[in-house]
């Protein structure tokens, strides 16, 4: 087989300078890499992240398991790999999800993305919910002990 070097592809940084992330050099097989995101969320998410973060990764990963299009595997294994590697760094914490993407992704998706937007927002209402409760109980208790 005659390879000619002008039809290769060859790496490229044209759109890292524009804010696009950039690829994985090697992907992690799928059991490693699932591993890595767990023990990445046990480092750097609260408690309450965690396990919302921990469920919607093992249902992710067990949606995907019987998955035979390379181009889909490749797809999974190299968002999931940034994802690890994004949340590994600090400049994860109030970004914003690049529109391209979102233009890209398929109705089930978006669904998913906004059953998920749904529950960080029920979550935070149940933590200011619950620290309204104790700032409550706090000043009662203040109130009903008498002045020493």
């Amino acid at each position: 087989m005659r390879v000619y070097s002008r039809l290769l592809a060859t790496a490229t940084d044209v759109g890292a300078s524009r804010g696009f992330r950039q690829a994985p050099s090697a992907l992690l097989p799928p059991i490693p890499l699932y591993r890595t995101i767990l023990r990445t969320h046990r480092k750097r998410l609260d408690v309450e992240q965690r396990v919302l973060g921990d469920m919607y990764v093992k249902a992710e990963f067990r949606a995907h398991k019987d998955i035979d299009n390379p181009v889909q595997i490749i797809g999974f294994l190299s968002e999931w790999q940034m994802y690890a590697q994004t949340l590994q760094g600090d400049s994860w914490k109030g970004d914003k999800m690049d529109k391209g993407k979102i233009d890209k992704m398929s109705d089930q998706q978006i669904g998913q993305l906004y059953e998920l937007m749904q529950a960080i927002q029920k979550q935070n209402q149940d933590d200011a919910d619950a620290e309204e409760v104790s700032i409550v109980n706090a000043l009662d208790n203040h109130k009903s002990k008498p002045d020493q």
